[in-house]
């Protein structure tokens, strides 16, 4: 578009300028289109007050543009305006929808003003704009939804449980662990281009950022006293002022993360000023923001609806803060004519043109787009070209006011990367061009090279430990007499080490955003720290803990331990990055890849297998060393000797483990003597495995405090083995599946990846001698075939639900995050390529198959027989080197050869006793 010109130039690029509605909502479904009250499309009143509004300005005018759109002589009434709308919607709706649309190049939706089974969903939206719609996603309605999910999970103290404070300050880590988890998610998702939040509404703008620790304890007693004793018959609206502050806080924490991780930052609007009768007045000036703004100057704040009437102060705060906007939305059509042009005027007084933002607000019909964009383009037209008349701008500047104001601003602080460069005429002809003309979208991204297998190297964000730092000060309100925190890791070859700290030191290391720094060696060193050939001394890494709600929990207190809380970590370089080698972050960054790339989320669910044994003798280089808790037993069972031994202890763990915040879905025996299984319930990847060496972590104090060993030893006694069964389900990562990948043809390529390599992923998720020595054939362990099938016990990859997988060939001495890693990088070369599972549905044993049978179904090839050929199918597999990162999986089977070699020197009898008190 030109720059300079004339003011009829200036006019024209007013009224035809495409414009960044940078907030807007949802259209009702065709039912409430039809039944709606028209009457507030210029009025925030309701019920009674709202039958004033016919003797209003902002009415009157809109009444006169409505007849024009519908085509009305100029003396119809309003009846005769509802009643041509309502032909109009019966015989050519998307007409009319395309008029009130004409201009509009994408909307921003915010979708929580109503349900959606009564509106339209965003991408709905796309058929009647230039560009895809985008969303703004309401902080306090993604804040219900979990309120509301975890009543139904009977996790809500309601009632009478009110009066529990342990449960109420269980139910509070729980609620705002997840409210963070889905906006740490929502951060990243490309489709939401920013949030929302309507504490105007609820506890109004004065919302003060203090110490993390005073933040928790108000919302906490807000959450106790004021939310949870209503909050059922309030459809769980949350409206306390500690909870609603911790909201917009916590929300504006993530959004800096983000912005420190990726350099981008995703705007958080708030709703200031105009609205209805829920709001107190003097508590929706903008001016109570000033403190969060001055806090979080990362974080861009946008203050809707110019504010009214506290325009000028919103127009301040723009000017003086660099992560301040104004909107000047929703005055369009809701104030008259003579009105909407102060405001404007009063918008520019002060604030450059460069700092607000054009919208609409709106809302469940067409026709407030419609008016919205036509009053606005008459006040800007009226305003700007006053300025210019009286030399305040010049043609050229107001012209550039005005893109910058309808469309640049917008796009920049947005990152909606669009293009503005038609010139007037080609904007004029936009009705009756195709939807692909009009697409002006920048393309920036390169295709994927699907052509070979490649690593996923780190990004700066890589899962929860980024954006959750600070749930350190929340944990120690609600665990007062949690005194210490062991700081805990898993080495290469899965063994748990640990760093305890004072609780007062920790918060400090997490509020600081440090870590433990430690020898580089210490990544390539055994289980008795003997030096392999990996081990470099030489250097420092750094053990960053998760201080997240989820990471971090208490310790069980059955034995001598009183007072601690554990806390998984993963490994980082000095400057803070995670570390290449680091597979609990890999695991993470696998994960955001999936989510971003392939619109593609997991969970993974665990099954505990354990063998709970008495130590027979203090020697543990006797063959009597140890011997089953119980032996009349098998699988399922409840024998005389299983209730007065063992399965007492099995519901104390259970117990237990629930109390510490892990969930158990099912407990009970397993074949072998002493062993049982605990049933995790599915988490996000990372989450899973945390939640995983938690568990048996605690099951295993808790043996051990009563002199009992339990033990995940792939074959402790003779016979039935010990495994570590992991399912793995497939999930749409988008909020709508429509607009999602199919989810059958990603498990296929992800799964025919997987069976591809599985005899060198048999070295990670079977990681020892005796782990082979478990699976056999014809003794559901998975049998030794590589194979799949539905509902098949007797191959190593189960298919057990439509998007849900078993893998069979794992147990309890793997490093579960690398075993898991390796099967995700395998599993997303899978899905980048689109490789076809050539492999066909196995629904017998192979063992019970012939070999023309076997071969039919694609089963060719047998799993190692021993580690030794593990580590070989491993060394010789390419690819699966390429999928993970650089010399990750070098690295491991060099230890892993030397740990061979040192674990071959000892007798049977001594390397069984050993690998049981260590795994």
């Amino acid at each position: 578009m030109a720059t300079t010109g004339s003011l009829d130039d200036l006019k024209d690029l007013i009224r035809t300028c495409p414009v960044i509605d940078n907030h807007g909502h949802n259209l009702l479904r065709s039912h409430g289109q039809k039944t709606g009250d028209l009457l507030t499309i210029t009025s925030e009143a309701s019920g009674d007050a709202l039958e004033d509004t016919p003797t209003s300005l902002a009415h009157l005018r809109a009444v006169r543009q409505l007849r024009k759109l519908y085509d009305l002589p100029i003396d119809a009434d309003w009846a005769a305006v509802l009643k041509k709308r309502a032909e109009l919607l019966e015989t050519d709706a998307d007409t009319l929808y395309k008029k009130c649309f004409h201009g509009i190049q994408t909307i921003l939706v915010d979708d929580g003003l109503a349900t959606a089974e009564t509106v339209e969903p965003y991408s709905w939206h796309d058929k009647y704009t230039i560009s895809p719609c985008k969303r703004i996603v309401r902080v306090e309605t993604i804040a219900a939804d979990i309120l509301s999910a975890l009543h139904q999970q009977n996790k809500l103290p309601v009632g009478v449980a009110v009066a529990d404070e342990e449960a109420c300050s269980l139910a509070w880590l729980a609620f705002i662990t997840d409210f963070e988890e889905a906006i740490a998610v929502l951060v990243n998702d490309s489709e939401v281009v920013g949030f929302k939040s309507v504490i105007c509404y609820r506890t109004g703008l004065d919302i003060r950022p203090r110490r993390d620790v005073e933040i928790t304890e108000d919302g906490l007693r807000s959450f106790r006293r004021h939310y949870l004793p209503e909050c059922v018959s309030r459809n769980f609206r949350v409206e306390a002022k500690g909870m609603n502050d911790a909201l917009v806080i916590s929300t504006c924490k993530l959004i800096a993360a983000g912005y420190r991780q990726q350099d981008i930052a995703k705007p958080l609007q708030f709703h200031t000023g105009l609205g209805d009768n829920d709001i107190n007045l003097l508590d929706s000036n903008p001016a109570c923001l000033q403190p969060l703004i001055a806090h979080f100057p990362t974080v861009p704040v946008v203050l809707l609806h110019a504010s009214y009437p506290y325009t000028r102060e919103a127009g301040y705060l723009a000017t003086v803060y660099k992560n301040c906007y104004l909107d000047i939305g929703e005055v369009f059509p809701m104030v008259s004519r003579d009105g909407q042009e102060k405001i404007i005027r009063q918008a520019l007084e002060l604030t450059p043109w460069s700092k607000l933002l054009w919208s609409t607000d709106g809302h469940f019909y067409a026709e407030t787009y419609y008016l919205a964009n036509l009053q606005g383009r008459v006040a800007m037209e009226i305003v700007l070209c006053e300025y210019v008349q009286n030399d305040d701008l010049s043609v050229s500047q107001a012209m550039t006011a005005v893109k910058d104001v309808f469309f640049e601003n917008s796009n920049k602080l947005y990152g909606l990367r669009l293009k503005l460069e038609r010139d007037q005429k080609e904007q004029k002809e936009l009705p009756e061009r195709t939807r692909e003309t009009q697409s002006t979208v920048e393309e920036t991204s390169d295709d994927i090279d699907q052509s070979v297998m490649k690593p996923v190297y780190l990004s700066a964000v890589h899962g929860r430990e980024t954006s959750r730092q600070q749930d350190a000060p929340k944990f120690f309100v609600a665990h007062p007499s949690r005194h210490y925190v062991f700081v805990q890791w898993l080495d290469y070859m899965g063994l748990m080490r640990t760093r305890c700290l004072p609780s007062a030191e920790f918060v400090k290391l997490v509020e600081a955003d440090g870590s433990i720094r430690i020898s580089r060696g210490n990544l390539g060193t055994l289980q008795n720290d003997h030096m392999t050939s990996v081990c470099n001394p030489v250097g420092s890494i750094c053990v960053k803990p998760d201080a997240s709600l989820a990471s971090l929990r208490p310790m069980q207190e059955r034995g001598a331990v009183k007072g601690a809380a554990t806390v998984m970590a993963g490994f980082t370089d000095t400057a803070g990055l995670p570390l290449e080698l680091c597979p609990r972050a890999q695991l993470g960054e696998l994960m955001r890849v999936f989510r971003e790339d392939h619109l593609v989320d997991f969970l993974v669910g665990f099954e505990i297998e354990v063998t709970f044994c008495k130590r027979a003798s203090a020697s543990h280089a006797s063959e009597d060393a140890f011997a089953p808790l119980d032996t009349m037993h098998a699988w399922g069972t409840f024998t005389d000797e299983q209730y007065t031994t063992s399965m007492g202890l099995m519901l104390d763990i259970t117990t237990t483990l629930q109390r510490i915040g892990i969930e158990v879905q099912q407990v009970h025996s397993e074949a072998g003597a002493g062993q049982y299984e605990f049933v995790l319930p599915p988490l996000p990847p990372v989450e899973a495995v945390d939640t995983l060496i938690q568990a048996r972590q605690c099951i295993q104090q808790i043996a051990a405090s009563k002199g009992l060993r339990a033990t995940c030893h792939p074959q402790p006694f003779p016979g039935i083995g010990t495994a570590a069964h992991a399912h793995i389900s497939f999930n749409h990562s988008t909020p709508s599946k429509s607009n999602g990948p199919d989810l059958n043809a990603t498990q296929m390529s992800f799964m025919s990846s997987v069976l591809e390599h599985l005899p060198g992923l048999c070295a990670l998720t079977m990681p020892q001698a005796v782990s082979y020595a478990r699976v056999m054939d014809d003794a559901w362990t998975g049998g030794t075939w590589i194979a799949w099938g539905n509902e098949n016990r007797e191959v190593p990859i189960r298919k057990s639900d439509k998007l849900r997988w078993e893998v069979r060939c794992l147990d309890g001495c793997a490093n579960m995050y690398l075993a898991l890693a390796a099967i995700f990088a395998v599993g997303l070369a899978g899905v980048r390529t689109g490789k076809e599972m050539v492999m066909k549905d196995c629904l017998s044993n192979p063992t019970k198959l012939s070999a023309s049978e076997k071969e039919q179904l694609g089963i060719t090839t047998k799993l190692p027989t021993t580690i030794e050929q593990a580590i070989v199918a491993a060394e010789n597999d390419v690819e699966l080197h390429t999928a993970m990162p650089e010399g990750m999986l070098k690295h491991y089977l060099a230890m892993k050869k030397e740990e061979q070699v040192m674990l071959n020197e000892m007798d049977d009898s001594t390397r069984r006793v050993w690998l049981m008190e260590r795994y």
